[in-house]
């Protein structure tokens, strides 16, 4: 599966994106009274539009189905690049645009669409994509996320250690995709060479120090609003 060899995505993440597709999938069989096979590379953009809507008119949050709307053109870009599809019937689409301010806590919903947006193979690219990754997989605040320093990775047995209020520790899991963005973003940076100073911080800014709250609030406000317009 792509998502499992290619994007080295969690078990929870595959679930998600699969649990995704089969509901899109059932709506287009029904829209197009299909019977034994799910007609994906049919589909246009005006049922894209129809399932979003009628997700809507079942009370799913913008969160929701801005994650939704991300899996569906993730899988679509995927049909293309594959030679399955000649155009992606979701490029013109806008996202719903997510609740403001941003909440202290980012969500899963949340943090799953916004993962589609930090691309490119800079450190402050791949640093993003590894903050939304881990946000995601372990469901941690942000000062936790922040907090996190290099030995409090624990890669064979994928824990790791957050101190919330009152340096209060606990142990989570984290997930193989969150992993892999981290090892992306370490080797970008080369931390392999700070081997001797593993209670430094793992998130950095670009001035080679701890990432802050608000610069994280800052990084996703700015995919928030390239969501709700529907850049990419």
């Amino acid at each position: 599966m792509h998502l499992q060899v290619e994007r080295n995505a969690s078990h929870e993440t595959i679930r998600t994106y699969r649990s995704d597709l089969h509901q899109l999938g059932r709506f287009l069989q029904r829209t197009k009274q299909e019977t034994v096979s799910i007609p994906f590379e049919t589909a246009t953009v005006h049922d894209i539009r129809a399932y979003l809507h009628s997700l809507d008119q079942q009370g799913e949050k913008s969160s929701s189905l801005a994650r939704k709307l991300a899996c569906v053109r993730s899988f679509f870009r995927f049909l293309v690049r594959e030679g399955q599809l000649p155009i992606n019937p979701t490029e013109t689409l806008r996202s719903p645009k997510l609740p403001k301010p941003l909440p202290r806590v980012l969500s899963k919903d949340d943090a799953a669409a916004l993962m589609e947006f930090p691309t490119g193979q800079s450190p402050l690219s791949l640093r993003d994509r590894a903050l939304l990754e881990t946000m995601y997989s372990t469901g941690a605040r942000v000062s936790e996320v922040i907090g996190i320093n290099l030995d409090d990775l624990n890669e064979r047995d994928g824990l790791v250690r957050l101190r919330g209020k009152g340096r209060k520790e606990r142990i989570v899991p984290i997930g193989d995709m969150a992993l892999h963005a981290i090892r992306e973003y370490r080797r970008s940076l080369k931390l392999s060479a700070r081997s001797g100073h593993l209670s430094s911080p793992l998130f950095l800014n670009h001035r080679g120090s701890r990432i802050t709250t608000r610069s994280v609030a800052r990084m996703v406000a700015r995919y928030s609003s390239r969501l709700a317009t529907g850049a990419v």
